[in-house]
């Protein structure tokens, strides 16, 4: 049901996310009851516990050698893999674009038309089974290098820089206004957001932590990539491709 897309992990509830354990739980089961098979495929030898996805072309889906994708994950009509890997529980909606080294973790939820640039880490989760797992919706920019994990939310049409690292405890400050909003686990719809870091005091001295700022919100002016780079290089970042 997975692999099919009939089932998902997590899937919108109104404006909110439900978790669906079941999902995950039958993941972890069908690790415990399968057995390791070797799948060879050209010259490459594959050893594992799960198969590999097949019936691209009937799905729609255009994938680059050497791009992975593992049984169970669902990839809907217009996806393009480039040489990436997406994991088991994944799902990855229409027109979404994976591209090099891109990593899509396992149950990770990814919408349609976005994009998901070179080198950038979706992290996973399978336990614990509650988990919300990371979730980018629709119309999305995930810039080149960034990170993704513990179970991040970033809403639709949202921009992240390219080398911005997001978990679910990394700041996301508003600095658009006349004092700051701060935002964990969340970067909200149509946010534009760079690589920052906020002072804070220890023992041996003040250091820097990581924290994403939000420098804008995206309208017709900034929604070409073009657009997007020449604002963020103007705080220093960029999308990357």
């Amino acid at each position: 049901m997975l692999d099919r897309g009939e089932a998902r992990v997590a899937e919108p509830d109104g404006k909110e996310w439900k978790v669906n354990e079941w999902a995950k739980k039958a993941v972890l089961l069908s690790f415990r009851v399968r057995d390791i098979e070797t799948t060879e495929v050209g010259p490459f030898e594959y050893r594992d516990l799960l198969p590999l996805k097949r019936g691209y072309e009937e799905a729609g889906v255009r994938v680059v050698p050497p791009a992975t994708a593992r049984y169970g994950a669902f990839l809907s009509p217009g996806v393009v893999l480039m040489p990436s890997y997406v994991n088991i529980g994944a799902w990855i909606g229409p027109g979404t674009l994976v591209d090099t080294w891109a990593t899509v973790g396992s149950c990770a939820q990814i919408g349609a038309d976005v994009h998901l640039s070179g080198g950038v880490g979706i992290g996973g989760v399978l336990e614990p089974v509650q988990a919300r797992p990371v979730i980018v919706e629709d119309g999305a920019f995930v810039g080149s290098r960034c990170i993704v994990v513990e179970g991040v939310l970033v809403r639709a049409r949202a921009v992240l820089g390219a080398g911005l690292i997001l978990t679910g405890n990394t700041p996301v400050i508003d600095v658009t206004r006349d004092e700051p909003v701060e935002h964990r686990g969340e970067v909200p719809a149509g946010a534009i957001v760079v690589p920052g870091s906020r002072p804070r005091d220890f023992p041996a001295g003040s250091y820097g932590l990581p924290a994403g700022l939000i420098i804008g919100y995206r309208n017709e002016s900034t929604d070409s990539k073009l657009q997007l780079n020449e604002m963020l290089r103007e705080f220093g970042s960029s999308v990357g491709s």
